[in-house]
This record gives C-alpha cells, structure tokens and sequence, in this order.
C-alpha cells in the first residue's frame, strides 16, 4: 500500500491505528499523532479529528481527513494515474515541498518510475 505520493500505509501512523484492537492503545496512537501532525505539519487537529483510514487510494469511505484535503491526491484522481510516479508532471512543486519532508518517498516512488 504506498499512497500516490509514495508514502507507506503499512508504517503510517493512522493506518496503524485503523487497525489497533486494544481501544487504549489506539487512543494513546492518536493522541501521538495530533501531537506529531501539530509538530510537523502545522495541522491542529484534536484526537477526535484522527479518523480510521484504510489509505488514500482505498474504497473503503475511510480516509483521514488530512489525506482527504491533500492537494497531491486530489491532483492524481484528476489525472486518472495510480501513483505520482507516472505523472508527466513528476517531480511537481507539490511532491518537491513533500519530498522536504519525507525523503523516503521520493525513493519509493523512483524506484516505482523505474520498474
């Protein structure tokens, strides 16, 4: 599961929560991530705003409200792509300034580019 701007589900925090059993675990998982969503993205979100997301390219209705506004995802449902590694825009201002962040995405998605 890797996002269209090459983050991974299987190590994010959100998803990770989505799928916790233990009701105090998963509580204790979103408190972090508001916390972390404050520190480094400059979101202020509240616990209740960390929802179950099964993934940005997912049916299933749950998506995390950050992924739900990302203009990167937006951008790659309107051009109909599976990942931004096949846009002819690759590498856009947007996954520059996200690449800031997450360098290991840029690596995925590369890596995707060349397969």
């Amino acid at each position: 599961m890797t996002a269209y701007c090459g983050l991974t589900c299987e190590s994010c925090m959100i998803h990770l929560a989505t799928l916790e059993q233990d009701q105090s675990k998963q509580q204790l998982m979103r408190e972090s991530i508001a916390e972390q969503c404050s520190t480094i993205y400059g979101m202020n979100l509240l616990v209740i705003d960390i929802t179950d997301c099964d993934g940005c390219r997912a049916n299933t209705g749950r998506l995390f409200s950050g992924c739900s506004q990302c203009k990167i995802r937006q951008c790659a449902i309107h051009k109909d792509i599976d990942s931004c590694a096949f846009c002819v825009d690759y590498i856009c201002e947007r996954l520059q300034e996200h690449f800031l962040l997450d360098p290991d995405a840029q690596s995925r998605l590369e890596k995707m580019r060349i397969s």
